[in-house]
């Protein structure tokens, strides 16, 4: 026999209840005589009780007792044949008119006790299982409602009664026997004491009833019918990738129900755990899916925890003093005093020195409980041996679970580090020796980034995902949309990653979309529905939505960026940069970015600001930490001045050969930009100081390819003019270096902590003789690499190639 319970939302509509009868009809089919236990219908008990306050105070109630007729009559009318309603009209009509008398009394009196209280709010379930019953009884014969009040004996703790289990089990076993042969539809929530009047059970009060009859009744399996698939991984509100669990073992569910999981509450597993009869959590809207399973034993899986589980608003309580050191019984005293004044703790912690005491309860509670502690140890507070009790709050208590983590090493490591990455503050630590579950308390302010950030780390079949908030919208930024795009599947099948895009900035707009944007579409949702853009307003509100594995990507060449990247490492978020202007100023200004990203735990990674998507800064970074010493670095960084040099031969002019590259877009708009130098002077500087070496951007001997007049124009006509005049000037060093079997590079050396770039000619046993278009080049020599340098070459400039250097940082982020 199985005992079947449904919660309010599976008996809320008439959609609903004919989902839950196509259950139960089935269950029937199968050869079952199940044992049906409903809840009332959703938001009934919430209306009940507004009622009896209403009545309480003398306010008018009548409204919401004709709404409860109404919602239950639509029932009957809707499920039942016309021919079979008016005798289910008339008894619930009868109820009605005694809850209505109930509320008149109450009214009278401007008196609402407990005992009335509970009185009142039965009549949910009341009404819920006899309506249920009779609409049953249309397709299965010896159906019958039974009201468990005259069942299920209690005490007199109205509102949460505990149960008299001797008595209990006599009477529900004589009901098991005589009704051997009956579908029987049992009133969940409910009891009576020893004088006949109604109790109820508390919260999770219809599970407790189901547990009740089943292990009474030694059912096969207790099947708790809700709206959700099972108990899940995480609260699916907040963590959009939880997913349900197929078998949990009756702790692992005590401990997730006790830190905020609501499907079930853990009293109401009691019984079954001491009969060891499986429990079963179904979704009644999608009865095909198995749901989760809580039994004796934890199931195998290949996770190391089974759910994260959360309670989002408490109380911390600190108490510290000498007195407390090596005083036998202090604690016992302390925790006998909250649990005589039904204070409940949490978790406790405390420190191995025994001079403080730090323990969680509802923040209701926080105030009585100090009240309490400063009135039981007075004479300690006056002794200065105790300090005041000391409140925090807005805190909330996240607990990882599971019986895999017994014996398994690395589980505290690994929630700390993902708390830790994303800037969460853990304020105390509670772990049994059972090894069962690990707790901590973080801000209230944290708890979703911190749930989904610790999902991400221990569910690592999961994809982790990185929100990308992107400034720069131009080529590289379009060009990056583009590639990300077009590699989600890949990186979700190969990396474990998605990246999600979720702020979008250019110098006239910004756009948010929590969700992810479109990046199919992101320029036209940046158009229609973008917001007028600020910089400092998009960095606050990438802070603001506090989300987990935040990166930061600079995609501009504007100065003002870098000026937020200190403040948003502090924010614990991640910079990827093809912007070099943070790195090539001021040294002091270098350091302290590098040293703000370690502190806070987070990347700073700008690959393009050197070679665009050439590994240079990568395999510098790979050699000197593997041990190697650096000799020297010669290097060709600027993709426009290899361009113009390589195709600076023959009967070409110099002239000829800069328009030419301009023509083509390898230069800026006024190429003294690319031939000044400057540009490949920040690159040489950023690989100096990666090597080590703290310069400062004047100390770099930067060597001219213009003559003086060229560089003075005053405009770009000019220029071209002043360059037409110089050609005798580069003709002579062409000629020069083909008479000498050499070509004219433009070179950049780091040697012995110092910098230099200059026009240099190289012959053929150079490894930079042979370079080719606008490809940018990087000579290595090292320790180990002395003989034969080791050597990088590709393309140095370009969209496409950028746009997959700053991908390429970005995944190694996820990495």
């Amino acid at each position: 026999m199985k005992v079947l319970k449904f919660g309010g939302t599976s008996v809320g509509t008439v959609e609903s209840i004919s989902a839950v009868l196509d259950i139960v009809k089935k269950s029937f089919d199968e050869g079952e005589k199940p044992l049906v236990v409903l809840s009332a219908m959703s938001g009934v008990t919430n209306l009940l009780t507004k009622m009896a306050e209403h009545a309480a105070e003398r306010l008018p109630f009548e409204d919401d007792l004709k709404l409860l007729e109404e919602r239950h009559f639509e029932v009957v009318k809707k499920l039942i044949a016309v021919k079979f309603q008016n005798p289910v009209f008339t008894k619930l009509k009868l109820m009605l008119n005694d809850l209505e008398e109930i509320l008149q009394g109450v009214s009278a009196l401007k008196e609402l006790s407990a005992q009335s209280k509970d009185l009142i709010v039965s009549f949910g379930e009341r009404l819920s299982n006899y309506m249920v019953s009779k609409v049953m009884e249309q397709y299965v014969a010896q159906v019958e409602f039974v009201d468990a009040s005259h069942y299920v004996k209690t005490d007199s703790n109205f509102g949460n009664a505990h149960v008299n289990e001797e008595l209990t089990q006599q009477l529900i076993q004589s009901l098991g026997h005589s009704h051997a042969d009956k579908l029987l539809f049992v009133t969940g929530f409910i009891g009576s004491n020893e004088k006949g009047r109604v109790t109820t059970l508390g919260r999770g009060g219809s599970d407790y009833t189901a547990a009740i009859f089943g292990a009474v009744l030694q059912a096969s399996t207790i099947e708790i019918w809700t709206d959700v698939n099972g108990m899940l991984t995480a609260d699916p509100r907040i963590v959009k990738k939880a997913f349900s669990q197929t078998i949990l073992s009756y702790t692992e569910a005590m401990e997730l129900s006790y830190f905020g999981a609501k499907v079930i509450y853990p009293p109401t597993m009691i019984p079954a755990f001491l009969k060891k009869i499986p429990i079963v959590i179904r979704n009644t809207f999608e009865p095909a899916f198995p749901g989760t399973t809580i039994q004796f034993e934890s199931g195998k899986s290949a996770f190391p925890i089974k759910g994260i589980s959360s309670i989002s608003d408490i109380s911390v309580i600190n108490l510290s003093g000498s007195g407390m050191i090596g005083k036998s019984g202090f604690s016992g005293r302390l925790f006998t005093l909250l649990a005589r004044e039904q204070i409940n703790v949490v978790l406790i912690t405390q420190s191995s020195s025994e001079h403080s005491i730090t323990f969680a309860v509802n923040p209701d509670d926080a105030a009585k409980a100090v009240s309490l502690i400063e009135a039981e140890f007075e004479l300690e507070l006056e002794a200065n041996k105790l300090q005041l009790p000391v409140v925090e709050e807005n805190l909330s208590v996240l607990a990882i679970v599971g019986e895999n983590m017994k014996r398994t090493p690395g589980m505290s490591g690994r929630l700390f580090y993902a708390l830790g990455r994303n800037g969460i503050n853990v304020r105390a630590i509670a772990q049994g020796s059972s090894e069962l579950n690990i707790s901590v308390i973080i801000g209230k302010e944290n708890l979703a980034k911190a749930l989904n950030a610790v999902h991400d780390a221990f569910f690592a079949a999961l994809k982790k995902t990185l929100y990308v908030f992107n400034v720069g919208t131009g080529n590289i930024g379009a060009t990056l949309f583009r590639q990300i795009r077009e590699q989600h599947d890949f990186l979700l099948d190969n990396n474990d990653i998605e990246i999600k895009v979720v702020g979008v900035s250019n110098s006239r707009k910004m756009f948010f979309d929590v969700d992810g944007i479109d990046l199919e579409h992101w320029s036209e949702s940046l158009e229609a529905s973008g917001e007028v853009a600020d910089l400092a307003s998009f960095i606050e509100r990438m802070r603001a939505m506090n989300l987990p594995n935040c990166v930061f990507i600079d995609n501009t060449a504007s100065k003002l960026p870098s000026t937020y990247y200190e403040d948003i490492f502090k924010a614990n978020i991640s910079v990827v940069t093809c912007n070099k202007i943070a790195n090539s100023g001021a040294y002091a200004q270098y350091q302290l970015l590098r040293e703000t990203a370690r502190k806070h735990g987070v990347d700073f990674f700008y690959e393009t600001n050197v070679g665009a998507g050439l590994p240079i800064v990568r395999v510098l970074k790979d050699l000197m930490l593997s041990g190697d010493r650096l000799v020297k670095i010669e290097a060709i960084l600027s993709g426009t001045i290899s361009y113009i040099f390589n195709n600076f031969v023959g009967e070409a002019s110099f002239y000829e050969t800069v328009k030419q590259a301009q023509a083509l877009g390898y230069t800026e708009p006024d190429p003294r930009d690319d031939l000044g130098g400057v540009d490949f002077m920040r690159k040489m500087l950023i690989l100096a100081r990666d090597a080590g070496h703290a310069l400062e951007p004047e100390a770099v001997d930067l060597g001219a390819i213009l003559p003086k007049a060229c560089l003075e124009a005053s405009s770009v006509d000019d220029f071209y003019a002043e360059l037409l005049k110089a050609d005798s000037y580069f003709n002579g060093l062409k000629e020069q270096a083909a008479s000498e079997g050499k070509v004219i590079r433009y070179i950049g050396k780091l040697e012995e902590g110092k910098v230099s770039i200059a026009l240099e000619m190289v012959d053929e046993n150079h490894p930079f003789y042979a370079l080719s278009g606008s490809d940018n080049i990087i000579s290595f020599t090292t320790e180990r690499y002395k003989d034969r340098p080791l050597v990088v070459k590709g393309p140095g400039a370009g969209a496409e190639v950028t746009a997959a250097g700053v991908f390429a940082d970005l995944v190694n982020v996820g990495a």
